[in-house]
């Protein structure tokens, strides 16, 4: 017997299957989708087995798999036929596509670490009889006594919790014998007494329709916009209530691990050891026993983000991407899948009712539903006694002249309110870090990466100047390094800073910074959002992870600092992204029975978007957003491809950027807008240069095809990289 195999290296040089013997031993066992040891050249590397068949012939002598790696690691059919989807989609290779699917703990390279957790159990080597007769014989009272009436009440005891010469003794006995039992990391049992708030008039209806599609087993998506508050949540819980009820599996993917954390624990309360979460901030071995749960049937629903979606479930009948909006469901390096994608195509194999849920859907998805593709289904409302928030636009121009250049009048006369009050605030500001730039007065020097093309950002608490883009940092020094002068100006403002202000305004209030350089440590942001919940905090402030999906039924303030940074950036989508960030924000305030109110400080006031967020006026948005994407070409209207050019030499990257230009307009439709080449947004990087061209189609049947003909050139070219992203979500 024969094996096509899919080696570890992903590139796509050697994006081909090679052909193995099967040994006499393991006939039977190998299957397709195993992960297996092979002799690779002089190495012994991994693979996939890609197909097993009976005859092959072949000039050359071939080698045989060495071993099957995990037995219990099999990529299914389903699971095989999705990494071909996402190669042809995302021009990648096809052993990255099925690495993305791994964990990091069973990626397909040679992992030496064992990952499967034990735990050592004491039992009975006798029968009760036997031992209950030897202990009416011996007369003392010891901890080895102790240990075998223990085990008589108890089938099994840890090893941990007795002495190791009672042990040693007993077992010398032959009275008791070690036994090695493995255990999950992760265990959590449902509540009992969890309470499961009655759905109303409007959740009903959402639930009663999506409940009838999942009876009919028919593959049907669903676009749920509901305001902020408005309890998708709980409708969300029902629903996979009534899946696993049939039978069924569900898969609920949310955009950050901030967003997991509190979800996470609404459904261990319904469905307990039932729930598998899969996000980055679980450790390696976690990750593996999650895995090993789904693989071996032990859970029916798996809550995580984006990777979670490649989860091997079985007999899916539900999966919900919450917060669909989110930037983070489309992954930017290889392979540049997005998880809506993905969903589509998964509950199309499994039947499944597929949920995109957000307040403020891409402005895609809410076309589509409106044209009939998905099913439109709407909260208005917010469950409970919650009402919609007070939302305030402040000028801050004004606010300067009154010297406040960090927080407005208004903001801090709000704050202080809130403290008074015994309530909380949410304070957001979409920069990390202590200052944005730093530079001279006397000179004009400014402190830039050497590696890209833009300026480090000052981290006060560390006194370092880092790039967020490829890491680089250095110490800050107290003079200008370029004229010596003692002139440096801490321009702009991050998280850091605000912080700063807010405890010297506010000494006595207890503030919480969260953002990525307070949330590295494991179990960080579970921690910080716990503790803000049990109100042992009075400010939260933090970037845009703390924006969405949080419900806090004691914050009755949200501020917004610099709400128009992100209006500037060119691209396309900089008012959805607004609109999207502010409004989710909004939507922080006031979801108990208090009234909330939102400050938004801007040099913008009569902004457009920012009037729209300040009247939660959706619809007007869309509309005015829709007319610019026609006037203008872009989605939904066109369908756009990037194509980044990237090299160590600038004449020599930017004459293969005009030479794939000339070939793109050579054979691709006429109807197709090029746009390029041009510098990229960020347009050196780790030493880079970069290049950019923009296509934007309708419909173009040759376009695939010379895409995949340009990679192909360039996947030898040692000189350039040519990126090509499909449908990205930013340009």
């Amino acid at each position: 017997m024969y094996a096509e195999v899919l080696i570890e290296y992903p590139t796509k040089k050697i994006d081909k299957y090679f052909t193995y013997l099967i040994p006499p031993n393991l006939r039977g066992i190998v299957k397709r989708g195993m992960k297996v040891k092979i002799p690779f050249n002089t190495s012994v590397i991994n693979g996939f087995v890609m197909q097993v068949f009976t005859e092959y012939q072949s000039e050359y002598e071939l080698k045989s798999i060495i071993e099957v790696v995990d037995p219990e690691l099999v990529l299914d059919d389903e699971l095989m036929d999705l990494g071909m989807y996402i190669k042809e989609k995302t021009l990648c290779p096809l052993i990255t596509a099925y690495q993305t699917m791994l964990p990091s703990s069973l990626k397909i390279k040679n992992q030496k670490t064992n990952y499967n957790y034990y735990k050592n159990f004491l039992i009975l080597n006798k029968t009760k009889e036997e031992i209950t007769n030897y202990l009416q014989n011996y007369h003392k009272k010891n901890y080895q006594t102790s240990l075998l009436q223990d085990l008589l009440v108890q089938d099994k005891v840890l090893k941990n919790n007795y002495a190791n010469h009672v042990i040693k003794a007993l077992k010398e006995k032959d009275l008791i014998k070690e036994v090695k039992e493995q255990e999950y990391r992760i265990n959590k049992n449902s509540k009992d007494d969890v309470v499961k708030h009655q759905l109303n008039s409007e959740q009903l209806n959402v639930f009663q329709k999506i409940k009838a599609n999942i009876l009919n087993d028919k593959a049907q998506t669903f676009l749920l916009e509901g305001i902020t508050g408005s309890g998708k949540t709980e409708v969300y819980l029902n629903l996979i209530n009534e899946t696993i009820k049939m039978g069924k599996t569900a898969i609920m993917l949310v955009p950050e691990i901030t967003l997991t954390m509190q979800i996470v624990d609404r459904f261990y309360e319904w469905f307990g050891s039932k729930v598998a979460i899969f996000h980055s901030a679980l450790s390696n071995g976690e990750k593996y026993d999650e895995y090993l749960k789904i693989i071996r049937g032990e859970v029916s629903i798996v809550i995580g983000t984006r990777s979670a979606i490649f989860t091997p479930l079985k007999n899916i009948g539900l999966i919900i991407i919450d917060e669909c909006h989110s930037e983070t469901f489309k992954q930017d390096n290889m392979p540049r899948y997005n998880a809506l994608d993905i969903a589509i195509k998964r509950s199309i194999y499994h039947n499944a009712s597929l949920i995109f849920g957000s307040a403020t859907p891409m402005l895609e998805e809410r076309s589509r539903a409106l044209k009939g593709v998905y099913e439109y289904l709407r909260l208005t409302k917010r469950a409970g006694m919650g009402s919609l928030p007070h939302v305030e636009i402040v000028d801050m121009l004004t606010e300067i002249k009154k010297k406040n250049f960090v927080f407005s009048e208004e903001l801090t006369n709000k704050i202080s309110q809130v403290l008074i009050n015994h309530e909380q605030a949410i304070i957001l500001l979409n920069r990390r870090g202590f200052s944005t730039t730093i530079s001279c007065a006397k000179c004009g020097f400014t402190y830039k990466c050497p590696n890209c093309d833009i300026t480090l950002t000052y981290h006060k608490s560390t006194n370092n100047l880092r790039c967020h883009y490829c890491g680089y940092y250095k110490k800050c020094e107290d003079k200008c390094p370029n004229c010596g002068e003692d002139a440096l100006n801490y321009l702009g403002m991050g998280t850091e800073k605000v912080e700063m202000e807010l405890q010297k305004l506010f000494p006595d209030a207890r503030i919480l910074r969260m953002d990525q350089d307070t949330t590295t440590k494991k179990g960080s942001h579970e921690k910080m959002i716990e503790a803000f919940k049990n109100q042992k905090y009075d400010i939260l402030l933090g970037t845009q992870m703390i924006s969405k999906g949080l419900d806090f039924p004691n914050v009755t303030l949200v501020g917004i600092l610099n709400a128009d940074n992100s209006l500037n950036i060119p691209d396309f989508r900089s008012n959805e992204k607004t609109f999207a960030l502010l409004y989710q924000a909004s939507g922080r305030a006031g979801r108990g029975n208090l009234q909330g109110n939102v400050i938004i400080q801007t040099f913008n006031p009569d902004n457009f978007v920012l009037k729209c967020v300040q009247n939660n006026d959706f619809e007007k948005f869309y509309e005015n957003e829709m007319n610019m994407r026609r006037i203008l070409k872009y989605p939904p209207y066109y369908y756009l491809v990037s194509l980044k050019i990237i090299g160590d030499d600038y004449q020599q990257t930017l004459e293969n950027a005009t030479k794939i230009c000339d070939y793109l307009k050579a054979n691709i439709d006429k109807t197709s807008i090029i746009l390029g080449p041009t510098t990229a947004n960020i347009f050196k990087l780790n030493n880079k240069y970069r290049f950019q061209i923009v296509i934007k189609y309708r419909f173009d049947a040759q376009l695939m095809a010379t895409l995949n003909y340009l990679d192909s050139i360039y996947v030898n070219d040692s000189k350039i990289n040519l990126e090509i992203d499909i449908n990205p979500l930013h340009i």
